[in-house]
């Protein structure tokens, strides 16, 4: 496989969704500004859930729009998926001038009932007229399966039970199926695991991502049995910041300055700028007036080719 990765950032949507400090859309705007500077080209802006149910990203029909004509979003390769889960929530989409979304479902029914009150296959019914209106649009539309690996309700997933749902998304139309470890279970071994049962059901390595949460301290190491396995899409969150209001205990997600270093010191291309995602880091840390811990904030970075250090967050 080769050495280019895919860094899927999903700080401005998951990490910010689960917030209780208010963001303002000038905060945001400017987030995204410095995650283009930084190199980012895939970046989750924000949902088009009820505003009732994720009150943090309310103001999706307003900042789209703004961060559509921020100029670094034009540039070519940029992509700004948004987070679509029914007909009502595409049509607010496609008057805010989305271009690429995705819609989520889960491993479990527990899961799904949980948090959209519905059954996996409820799910997938509700995703079919959007994702068939996403096509006629042309947009790159990806499909999320949560709990991939463990259910806070039911507990652990077989992971044929991920694949068989992931397999029913590209069915409908997805591009792409991102495997998320919701509350942060998983283990290396687990990921090889999901990794060759989903290549055994038909699914391309090109097709995959994966989605970590590092509530348990493996993200990375998860990470690298992915790469080992093909894998090269990685979601992360800036300042690993992040968590699900319907998964409790779950922590936030591997935050994008480990992942940009570990990939950096491993020698895989990227495209992202390990400083640039820090200073993002810095802006949402200001922005949301608490720290954010990940290690490489913490540490400092330290730059593969020339041996030189990178400030840590203050």
């Amino acid at each position: 496989m080769p050495d280019l990765v895919r860094i899927y950032e999903v700080g401005p949507r998951d990490g910010l969704q689960n917030e209780a400090h208010p963001i303002s859309l000038d905060a945001k705007a400017g987030y995204m500004e410095r995650l283009l500077a930084a190199g980012l080209r895939e970046i989750e802006a924000t949902s088009f859930v009820s505003p009732r149910a994720i009150p943090q990203l309310a103001d999706a029909d307003e900042l789209l729009p703004r961060l559509r004509a921020l100029p670094a979003s034009r540039t070519a390769g940029v992509r700004l998926p948004v987070l679509v889960p029914n007909a009502r929530g595409m049509a607010r989409a496609e008057a805010a001038g989305a271009e690429a979304l995705a819609v989520f479902t889960a491993a479990t029914d527990a899961f799904t009932e949980h948090n959209i009150g519905m059954t996996i296959d409820g799910s997938l019914d509700a995703f079919a007229p959007v994702l068939d209106r996403a096509q006629e649009l042309g947009w790159w539309r990806r499909g999320y399966v949560s709990t991939a690996f463990g259910c806070p309700y039911t507990g652990a997933v077989d992971p044929h039970a991920a694949v068989a749902v992931a397999s029913r998304l590209l069915e409908l139309g997805v591009d792409e199926v991102c495997f998320g470890d919701t509350i942060g279970v998983a283990v290396p071994s687990q990921v090889t695991a999901l990794t060759d049962a989903a290549t055994a059901a038909g699914i391309r390595l090109d097709q995959l991502a994966y989605h970590f949460h590092d509530t348990r301290g493996t993200a990375l190491a998860n990470v690298v049995a992915g790469l080992d396995a093909g894998v090269r899409c990685f979601d992360a969150s800036t300042g690993g910041t992040g968590g699900c209001p319907y998964a409790p205990g779950a922590a936030g997600n591997l935050a994008t300055e480990d992942l940009v270093y570990l990939l950096d010191a491993s020698g895989f291309e990227h495209g992202v700028s390990l400083e640039g995602v820090l200073e993002a880091a810095r802006f949402i840390t200001a922005a949301l007036g608490k720290p954010l811990r990940s290690k490489v904030g913490e540490a400092g970075g330290w730059d593969a080719a020339t041996g030189a250090p990178i400030g840590r967050i203050a």
